[in-house]
C-alpha cells in the first residue's frame, strides 16, 4: 500500500488493515490501529509504522480507546517464507525472551548483526524490540485480568526486572502499572472489553482478536472430528461449543479453553497454566491452532474470483486453515492415521496417548496427558496399538528424526527444507508431507488432492489452502479428503 491508500484506510476507519499497519500522530504522541474510532488526523500529522514496536521505538505511546497492541497479527508474517516472516513467527512464539537475540539467528541459521539489521530495514525495529513490545502486551493482559502483585506481572511477562518493566509500562501507555491496571474497558468497547478475571489461581481469560468473518462452526466440526481422547475434547452443542486441549509449553503444562460462540471479532478463551511465564506463547500457539491472523477478505477476493470455488466462498465466508500447538504432535498423528477424521483414526490416536503420553500433574476431567514427546515414541514398544510393521518402522523413523532435530518443524523453520526432509523418510511421501506443511508449519499455500476438473489451482496462489478447505468443506461425505495416492498409503 502507498501512504496515501494508508491514510484513505484510516480516514474510512476500514478494520481490515488493523495488524497490518499503524499509524501515529504528532501532535498527540499516539499510534492506532487504523480502525481507531477517534478524530482522524491531518494528513501531515501522521506517520505509518509496520509495527506497535516501531511506533513505540519512534516515541509513541498506544491509544488506550483502541488498544493497537491487541490487534490480530499480520497476515504476511504467516505467507512469507524468507527469513523476516520466521523471525516474526519465531518472536511470536516466544524465542527472544527464552534463547535471546542470539537463539533466534541460530534457529533462522543467521548471525544475530544479519538479523537485526534486516527486521529493522523491514519493520522499523530489531528483534529485541519486537520482542518487547509483546512482552508490554502480555504485562497489561495480566494487570488488567488477574490480581497478582505487580512483581510477579513484571517476571511472568518476561521482564528481567521490576525497574525494566515500570520504565516500559511508563513508556509505552504513559501509565505506571497500577495507573494501566485501573483503566481496564468495559465491556461495551468497540475492540471487546477484556474478559472477566476468573478469580481462580493459574486461570487467565482471554479475548483472541481475528478480523472479517470468521466461519466458527467450519473449523470447531474439523476440530471435534480429530479430538483425541485424553488430550482433546469438544463439549456442547452446535453454536455453543467449547474446545479443550492439553498444552506443552516451555516452563510447564496447560489447558486451553475456546468457545465456539464468537462476540465481534474475537473467541473467548481460558488459559490454565502452571507458569504464567507461558503466557504470550500458549495464546500465540492458539492463535495458530485456530488461524486468528488470516485476512478473509484477500482469500475471498483471490478465491471468489474463480468461478469453481465463488459459490463455495460465498457459502463459507471466513473459512480458516487449522494450525496446531504442536508441530511435532501434528506430524506424528499424520503418519499415525491417514484420515484422521475417521474413527479408526481417532481411536489409534487415543491408543496411543493412553499407552505414552505424559500424565498431567493435575487431569482436568477427560483432559489428563500431553501427547508423547518424539524422543519417547522412537523406542516405545508400539507393538500393542493394532499398528502394522510398516506403520510402526514409520513413525519411529519419524520419531527418532525429530528428536535428533534431523526433521525441524518449529515456527521459523524453512519449510522447503522440512518438507524435503520429512519426504526422505520411509512412509512419508508428498500428500503426507504437504498436509504436515500446511497444517504444522501453517502454509497457507499447500493444495491437497485433485483440483476441480476445468479449474487452475494456479490462480489460487497464495491461498491454496484455503481453496483445499473450502473444497473439503462441501464434501461432507469426506470424499475429497481422502488420500489420493493408494501407493503412498502403508496400511489400510
Amino acid at each position: 500500500m502507498s501512504e496515501d491508500s494508508r491514510y484513505e484506510a484510516v480516514r474510512s476507519r476500514d478494520a481490515r488493515f488493523d495488524g497490518a499497519f499503524f499509524f501515529a500522530v504528532s501532535t498527540t504522541g499516539i499510534y492506532c490501529r487504523p480502525s481507531c474510532p477517534a478524530t482522524t488526523p491531518r494528513r501531515r500529522n501522521v506517520t505509518f509504522f509496520p509495527t506497535a514496536a516501531a511506533a513505540q521505538g519512534s516515541g509513541f505511546r498506544a491509544c488506550r480507546r483502541c488498544r493497537p497492541d491487541a490487534v490480530p497479527g499480520s497476515v504476511e508474517w504467516n505467507a512469507r517464507a524468507d527469513v523476516v516472516g520466521r523471525a516474526m513467527r519465531l518472536i511470536g512464539d516466544g524465542v527472544v525472551d527464552r534463547e535471546g537475540v542470539a537463539g533466534l539467528a541460530d534457529r533462522l541459521g543467521y548471525s544475530a548483526r544479519q538479523v537485526q539489521r534486516q527486521l529493522t530495514a523491514e519493520l522499523g525495529a530489531g528483534p529485541a524490540a519486537l520482542a518487547r513490545a509483546q512482552r508490554a502486551h502480555t504485562a497489561r493482559v495480566l494487570l488488567q485480568t488477574t490480581g497478582l502483585p505487580i512483581a510477579e506481572i513484571a517476571f511472568a511477562a518476561g521482564f528481567a526486572s521490576v525497574r525494566q518493566f515500570n520504565d516500559t509500562i511508563k513508556e509505552i501507555y504513559a501509565l505506571t502499572p497500577s495507573g494501566l491496571r485501573a483503566v481496564r474497558p468495559g465491556p461495551g468497547s468497540r475492540f471487546g472489553g477484556l474478559a472477566a478475571p476468573s478469580g481462580t489461581p493459574g486461570v487467565l481469560p482471554l479475548r483472541l482478536a481475528y478480523r472479517g468473518p470468521y466461519a466458527a462452526r467450519q473449523i470447531f466440526d474439523y476440530l471435534a472430528q480429530r479430538a483425541l481422547g485424553g488430550i482433546e475434547e469438544v463439549t456442547g452443542e452446535p453454536g455453543g461449543r467449547t474446545y479443550r486441549r492439553t498444552l506443552r509449553l516451555p516452563h510447564g503444562t496447560g489447558i486451553a479453553e475456546v468457545d465456539e460462540a464468537t462476540g465481534d471479532g474475537w473467541l473467548d478463551c481460558r488459559l490454565h497454566l502452571t507458569e504464567l511465564r507461558d503466557l504470550a506463547t500458549a495464546a500465540q500457539r492458539v492463535r495458530r491452532l485456530f488461524d486468528l491472523d488470516a485476512d478473509p477478505f484477500a482469500v475471498g477476493e483471490r478465491l471468489g474470483a474463480d468461478p469453481a470455488l465463488a459459490p463455495l466462498v460465498a457459502r463459507c465466508p471466513g473459512l480458516r486453515s487449522p494450525g496446531t500447538v504442536d508441530p511435532d504432535e501434528l506430524a506424528v498423528r499424520a503418519v499415525l492415521g491417514r484420515r484422521a477424521g475417521t474413527a479408526a483414526g481417532r481411536a489409534l490416536g487415543t491408543r496411543l496417548v493412553a499407552a505414552h503420553g505424559e500424565p498431567l500433574p493435575r487431569p482436568a476431567g477427560t483432559l489428563g496427558h500431553l501427547f508423547p514427546r518424539a524422543a519417547e515414541l522412537a523406542d516405545a514398544p508400539l507393538t500393542g496399538l493394532g499398528l502394522s510393521d510398516a506403520r510402526i518402522a514409520a513413525l519411529r523413523a519419524l520419531a527418532a528424526a525429530l528428536a535428533a532435530r534431523d526433521v525441524v518443524l518449529d515456527a521459523g523453520t524453512d519449510r522447503d527444507r522440512a518438507e524435503r526432509a520429512l519426504r526422505g523418510l520411509p512412509g512419508i511421501g508428498p500428500w503426507t508431507a504437504d498436509y504436515i506443511r500446511m497444517r504444522a508449519l501453517g502454509d497457507p499455500d499447500v493444495l491437497l488432492g485433485a483440483p476441480p476438473a476445468g479449474t487452475d489451482p494456479a490462480v489460487w496462489s497464495p491461498w491454496r489452502s484455503y481453496a483445499t478447505h473450502h473444497l473439503w468443506a462441501a464434501d461432507p461425505a469426506g470424499t475429497a479428503e481422502r488420500h489420493p495416492n493408494p501407493t503412498e498409503r502403508i496400511d489400510a
